[in-house]
């Protein structure tokens, strides 16, 4: 039995709804990285500091929210990390969703005056879950930092990380292990609380989401992936074909890639 996430449940829109419509039955994963913040301005290692958004953060996830909303792109589901940047990320994207004018398809459910729609589930609100699994590499001594200040304070060490390539302890922080770790448990209890039908918004941070990546595609390696602010990752998976042995795992029907590193939208 897998541990089951560390979540605090928190509706952001406990007086608002959201209609969920029908969907093809595969299990929808978009993992959002969090629009810029201010540590993002001022080059600062963040790990679990507190910063908020920057004012092109707030544009950066609106930007992303219309495009979700345009593409009806409605989640079932909301994981977030707790940390500021990303909760204000998760909270100006499902405003926008819930705000902006719906597309003509999706509209015309929630018309009052309209018979309901076969397959159209009921209203009920988007609860966010605040997973801890999903915070950023936490760095220890170097937390909130610039480079800069960092060789300022620790010089020995900081030579020692710019000779070498080689992974370099630092103190107080988490180890590579502990963060892979942390992003298989979350990747298992996924797979193993969601079904097919479900559409969910892992909103994260560039570091760890590397290696939540790389245990959802089964590589015991992680790999860096340059995510900018608001990118997307969309997988599409038969959830109920996951946990067979037989030939279905080489079945690429079953198993997705739909976006990677996505940012189209931040470019209109």
């Amino acid at each position: 039995m897998h541990k089951r996430i560390n979540v605090v449940r928190r509706s952001l829109f406990d007086d608002r709804l959201l209609l969920i419509p029908h969907f093809p039955s595969v299990l929808k994963l978009l993992f959002i990285r969090h629009a810029q913040s201010t540590g993002n301005v001022e080059k600062r290692m963040q790990g679990h500091g507190e910063f908020e958004l920057s004012d092109t953060g707030r544009l950066q996830a609106e930007k992303l929210g219309s495009r979700l909303s345009a593409e009806a792109w409605l989640p079932s589901h909301v994981y977030s990390s707790p940390l500021k940047r990303a909760a204000q990320t998760t909270e100006i994207l499902l405003d926008r969703v819930q705000t902006a004018p719906l597309p003509a398809a999706v509209s015309d459910l929630i018309d009052a005056d309209s018979t309901p729609v076969d397959g159209a589930e009921s209203v009920r609100p988007i609860t966010v879950q605040y997973a801890d699994e999903l915070k950023e590499f936490q760095n220890g001594i170097f937390q909130g930092l610039t480079w800069a200040e960092a060789i300022e304070r620790y010089p020995d060490l900081c030579k020692s990380l710019e000779a070498s390539p080689d992974w370099i302890p630092i103190p107080e922080a988490e180890t590579l292990q502990d963060a892979r770790t942390r992003a298989r448990q979350f990747i298992q209890c996924l797979l193993q609380q969601h079904a097919n039908g479900d559409r969910v918004w892992i909103i994260t941070h560039s570091w760890i989401l590397q290696h939540l990546i790389a245990e959802l595609l089964g590589s015991d390696r992680s790999w860096r992936l340059r995510a900018r602010n608001t990118a997307l990752f969309e997988f599409w998976i038969d959830q109920s074909r996951w946990h067979q042995s037989n030939s279905n795992r080489f079945n690429t029907d079953l198993w997705q890639v739909r976006r990677f590193n996505d940012t189209y939208h931040l470019h209109g």
